[in-house]
C-alpha cells in the first residue's frame, strides 16, 4: 500500500511495509534481509519496538537522491508548481521526426 501526502511542492510517498525486522533479525538473517531490501527498497530495523534504521537499496537511495539534486533547480520547480496550477501548456509530439 502507498499514499501519498501533497505538501506544496513536494510530494512524501509513503510506503507501509509488511514486517518490521528487529537488530536480532538483522544479526541472524542479514543476507535475507538485505535482499528483501533489493525487492522491496527498504526494511526498517528496530531497537526496543522503535524503528532505529533502514535497509536501503541502491535503486531507492538513487531515486532519493536524484529526487533531492531535481529539486534544487529552481527554474524546474517553478515550472512544477505552474504546472500543478495548471498554468503549463503541452503541444503534442509528433509520430515520426
Amino acid at each position: 500500500m502507498q499514499r501519498t501526502l501533497d505538501q506544496g511542492l513536494v510530494e512524501i510517498h509513503i510506503s507501509f511495509v509488511k514486517s518490521i525486522a528487529t537488530i536480532s533479525d538483522l544479526q541472524s538473517e542479514g543476507s535475507t534481509l538485505v535482499r528483501e531490501a533489493e525487492a522491496s527498497g527498504l526494511v526498517p530495523i528496530s531497537r526496543n519496538g522503535r524503528t532505529v534504521v533502514f535497509l536501503i537499496s541502491r535503486a531507492k537511495l538513487g531515486a532519493i537522491l536524484e529526487t533531492m539534486e531535481l529539486q534544487k533547480n529552481d527554474e524546474l520547480m517553478a515550472l512544477v508548481k505552474r504546472d500543478k496550477a495548471g498554468q503549463v501548456k503541452f503541444s503534442e509530439v509528433p509520430d515520426a521526426i
